[in-house]
């Protein structure tokens, strides 16, 4: 099953994302779950990182919740808001019209 993970920063803590991004990126290339896609939630500006987005495949939303919990981005208080729900994943058609 998917799962999403919509995750929005504390206003500014840019400067705590960056310094924790590596250990971020680390943690996502070798976790256990493998994302299906994920992301940097951008301001209106198309630059500045204001949060994260994860599509992942799991069993159990609990094994989502714990593969949240262990990201740096979490432990380090990045995120202010964290929602996580089932995904149906459709595919897009207008590439075959």
């Amino acid at each position: 099953m998917l799962f999403a993970i919509h995750c929005l920063d504390h206003p500014g803590k840019t400067d705590d994302r960056l310094a924790h991004y590596d250990a971020h990126k680390a943690y996502l290339a070798t976790a256990p779950m493998a994302s299906v896609i994920s992301g940097p939630l951008l301001a209106g500006d198309n630059e500045t990182m204001i949060g994260s987005l994860f599509v992942v495949e799991a069993e159990r939303i609990e094994d989502v919740q714990a593969f949240n919990a262990a990201d740096p981005f979490n432990k380090a208080g990045i995120w202010k808001e964290i929602n996580i729900h089932p995904f149906s994943m459709r595919v897009d058609n207008r590439a075959s019209r």
